[in-house]
């Protein structure tokens, strides 16, 4: 495959694959424009408030992606950071645990430093197994026992959920090097990213348009069978048509496009029953026209690690 701009140090499939995605961008703020000015509607609005919001973080992505490994990492830990400062407060937590939400918080840098450092093995237990004991029991220390079943079970879920899991998309920077595979980690990176956010896009779109049977009608009303059937194969077809972004065969594409699309539909499902549960439709405003992080980045936060860990087995096995 040829670079488009042979001047840029980046790999020709990331090109490729960055161009595909400023093709879609365009033509997506094109046709709602024309939309809004032909049909003017409260929907036409939305769409093009949406597209300008999928604008700035495809940018931010592709940047944070391609320029610097350091700042790929930098900008992942953010964005968890960002999470557990977007949900704790929805959440409810006793003051007197603030001490256990500043622990919960300083685990984000470390986390990360560990994947920028390479240290994989200690990156995979230090949250699942060090601090799945270690907040338990300082949650314990502080004297008190009403609530400390929920604040058991919320902490260490929300790191898991939204630190350890976003974090495994650092750790993509630290595969084996693959003979003849050369998109890199960047590609793999680019590769998940377009997947998870056409997945979204893909089951709302088939739920609008052939939608009649819930899924979840009492957690996600808007959740159907046919948005969730009709967006699991459409993303599993573009993961095999992108995988030259990867060292995987068809097959292996097309299971992985396969899980990662359940895995976002598991991380958007358990995302709207926790907001339904406090009580919002949205997580935040940080992104108009979507919500706030967690209600576009659940998808992300969930399918990242299944992806890793099946890219490495896949190119491990080959």
């Amino acid at each position: 495959m040829n670079k488009l701009i042979d001047a840029w140090g980046m790999n020709a499939e990331v090109q490729w694959v960055i161009f595909i995605i400023l093709c879609i961008l365009v033509f997506s703020s094109t046709a709602w424009y024309i939309l809004g000015k032909i049909k003017p509607s409260k929907l036409a609005t939305e769409l093009q408030v949406r597209t300008r919001s999928w604008w700035i973080m495809c940018v931010c992505f592709i940047l944070s992606t391609v320029v610097h490994p350091l700042i790929t990492h930098l900008g992942l830990a953010f964005l968890s950071y960002a999470l557990l400062r977007e949900m704790y407060p929805l959440l409810k937590l006793d003051l007197r645990e603030r001490n256990v939400v500043l622990l919960c918080y300083a685990v984000v840098p470390v986390q990360y430093a560990l994947a920028y450092y390479g240290k994989t093995e200690i990156f995979l237990a230090f949250i699942p197994v060090f601090m799945f004991v270690i907040i338990p029991f300082v949650l314990v220390t502080r004297g008190e026992t009403q609530g400390l079943v929920r604040s058991i079970s919320l902490l260490p879920y929300s790191l898991v959920a939204w630190v350890y899991g976003m974090s495994h998309l650092a750790l993509l920077f630290q595969m084996p090097e693959i003979p003849g595979f050369t998109a890199g980690p960047e590609g793999l990176l680019l590769y998940l990213i377009f997947l998870v956010g056409m997945n979204d896009v893909l089951q709302f779109a088939w739920g609008k348009t052939l939608g009649k049977h819930p899924v979840l009608p009492r957690v996600s009303p808007n959740k159907t069978w046919e948005g969730l059937i009709g967006g699991v194969l459409s993303t599993t077809l573009l993961a095999i048509g992108l995988r030259f972004l990867t060292p995987l065969g068809i097959w292996e594409a097309a299971f992985t496009g396969f899980c990662v699309a359940v895995a976002g539909f598991m991380g958007d499902a358990i995302a709207s029953g926790i907001k339904r549960d406090v009580g919002v439709k949205n997580s935040g405003n940080a992104i108009p026209g979507h919500g706030g992080y967690l209600d576009r980045l659940d998808g992300f936060s969930a399918a990242a690690a299944p992806f890793f860990h099946l890219i490495y087995f896949f190119s491990s096995a080959s």
